[in-house]
C-alpha cells in the first residue's frame, strides 16, 4: 500500500511534522512525502518513507510564509490527486498549508476540501472530523463549511443538507464499516429555533430535509440543540453528528480531541485525510511540533484504505 502525504506550507511544520509521523506507520505501508527535498535535508527517514520532489519556488525560512511558494503548495496537492485517481496512490494525507498566503498569492483558495473537489469534478464532499475516544468515537460532518458565520443561514437548503447526509449515511457504511448508522443533526438556531421563537430555519429547512431521508430509510434525530448534542451522554448515541456551520461542530470536537482529531473528506474517490491544525508558523524549525494529528491521520487513511481495498476484492 502507498500513501500519499503532502507536505503543506514549506514554512510552517509540515515537513518536520511528516517526517515524524513516519515512526507509526505499519508494515507492508510505504509513505511518499511529496514536497521540496531540501526540506528534509536533515532528516532520516525510515525504509517506510520515500520523498517525489516538487521544486519550491524560492528558498524557506521557517515561520515566514511567502507568496512566491504559493503555486509549489498547489503543486504537490496536485501531484498527490493525479496519484491517486490514477491508483499509484491508495488515499492522500495533507500536512496543512496556509490560506492566506495562497489567497495572497492571487489565488482563490478557501480550503483543501473544496480544492479536492473541485480538481476531482466531485459535485458533493462533506468535511467530517474524526476524534474522541477509540471506544465511542465522535464524529463530526458540517452542511457547510468555509464561510463567513452572515452567509450561512442562506447557504443550508433543503437539497443541499440532503446531499450532505446522504454522502454521510453512504460512507460511513462503505468506508467505517458501520451497516446502520445512526446520525444525529444539529438546528442552526439556539435551542434548536426554541419551537420558531430562535429563528425558522429548523421548521423550514432542516425538518423537512430530514423527513425526506427518514422516508429513504436513513436513521436520524433532529433538529437537535447543538448545545446538548455533544454532551458525552448524547454524543455516543450517534455514529456522527450533523453540524450546520464550520465552529458549532468543530469548536466541540477540538476541544474533545485536538492533537489527534482527523479531517476527513467524504464522498471523493479516493480515501483522503488531515490534521486537525494550522500550520503553527511560531513553532516552525523549533523541533517542538507535536505530530500526533498527522500520525493519526495516517493510520486512519490506511484502515479506510484497507477497508475499501476488501470491499473491492469481495466484489470482484
Amino acid at each position: 500500500m502507498r500513501i500519499a502525504l503532502t507536505t503543506g506550507e514549506p514554512a510552517g511544520i509540515g515537513p518536520e511534522i511528516a517526517v515524524a509521523a513516519l515512526d507509526a506507520l505499519p508494515a507492508g505501508v510505504e509513505c511518499v512525502l511529496i514536497g521540496d527535498r531540501s526540506l528534509f535535508a536533515h532528516a532520516r527517514l525510515p525504509g517506510s518513507g520515500s520523498i517525489e520532489h516538487v521544486a519550491l519556488g524560492v528558498p524557506i525560512v521557517p515561520g515566514r510564509l511567502d507568496v512566491r511558494n504559493a503555486r509549489y503548495v498547489l503543486a504537490t496537492l496536485d501531484r498527490a490527486i493525479a496519484g491517486a485517481l490514477s491508483g499509484e496512490f491508495d488515499a492522500v494525507v495533507t500536512a496543512p498549508v496556509q490560506k492566506s498566503v495562497l489567497n495572497d498569492a492571487g489565488i482563490r483558495f478557501t480550503g483543501h476540501t473544496e480544492y479536492l473537489a473541485e480538481k476531482t469534478g466531485t459535485r458533493q464532499v462533506v468535511m467530517m472530523l474524526v476524534g474522541g475516544e477509540a471506544a465511542h468515537p465522535l464524529r463530526v460532518a458540517l452542511a457547510t463549511t468555509h464561510l463567513p458565520l452572515a452567509q450561512v443561514p442562506r447557504a443550508i437548503t433543503i437539497d443541499g443538507l440532503v446531499a450532505t447526509i446522504e454522502v454521510l449515511h453512504a460512507e460511513l457504511v462503505a468506508k467505517f464499516g458501520i451497516a446502520s448508522p445512526r446520525i444525529g443533526v444539529c438546528g442552526l438556531n439556539p435551542h434548536a429555533g426554541e419551537g420558531g421563537h430562535l429563528g425558522r430555519e429548523e421548521i423550514e429547512v432542516i425538518a423537512p430535509a430530514l423527513e425526506r431521508l427518514r422516508a429513504r430509510g436513513i436513521a436520524l434525530d433532529g433538529p437537535l440543540p447543538a448545545d446538548t448534542v455533544f454532551v458525552p451522554a448524547n454524543a455516543c448515541r450517534y455514529d456522527a453528528i450533523v453540524a450546520m456551520y464550520h465552529d458549532q461542530g468543530l469548536a466541540p470536537l477540538k476541544y474533545a480531541s485536538f492533537g489527534h482529531g482527523v479531517n476527513v473528506t467524504l464522498g471523493l474517490p479516493f480515501v483522503r485525510t488531515s490534521v486537525d491544525h494550522g500550520t503553527a508558523l511560531d513553532l516552525a524549525g523549533t523541533g517542538r511540533a507535536d505530530a500526533g494529528s498527522l500520525r493519526a491521520a495516517l493510520a486512519l487513511a490506511v484502515e479506510l484504505a484497507q477497508r475499501r481495498a476488501g470491499a473491492e476484492r469481495g466484489r470482484a
